[in-house]
C-alpha cells in the first residue's frame, strides 16, 4: 500500500475536481450543441447525457466538501495538538526510513 502525503492527497483532489468540471463543462456544450437534434435517439441521448451530468455535478459537490471537511479536520486536529503531530509526523519518518534501509 503506498502511503501519501496530504499535499499529494490535495493535489490529486484538485486535479479530479478539475477533470469533473471540464467534463461537465463539455456535457453542457454538447447539450448545447445538439439541441437542434430532436430526433428520437437524439433526445434519448440527450436525457441520458443530462442525467450523468447532473450526477457529475453532485459528485463533485461532494468531493469538494469531503475534501473541504478533511482540511478542515486535519487542520483543527494539527493546530489542538502541534507537538503530537509532529512527534507522530517525526515517528512516521523514522519508521520509513529505516524500512527503506533495510533493502
Amino acid at each position: 500500500m503506498q502511503s501519501r502525503t496530504a499535499e499529494e492527497i490535495e493535489e490529486s483532489t484538485e486535479r479530479l475536481l478539475h477533470d469533473l468540471k471540464a467534463v461537465v463543462h463539455d456535457g453542457e456544450e454538447l447539450l448545447k450543441a445538439s439541441a437542434q437534434d430532436l430526433s428520437e435517439r437524439g433526445a434519448a441521448s440527450r436525457k441520458k447525457l443530462a442525467a450523468a451530468l447532473e450526477v457529475a455535478k453532485d459528485t463533485r459537490r461532494k468531493l469538494q466538501e469531503r475534501a473541504a471537511a478533511g482540511v478542515e479536520a486535519t487542520s483543527e486536529v494539527i493546530r489542538a495538538n502541534p507537538y503530537r503531530a509532529l512527534g507522530i509526523a517525526f515517528g512516521v519518518g523514522l519508521f520509513m526510513g529505516v524500512l527503506l534501509n533495510r533493502r
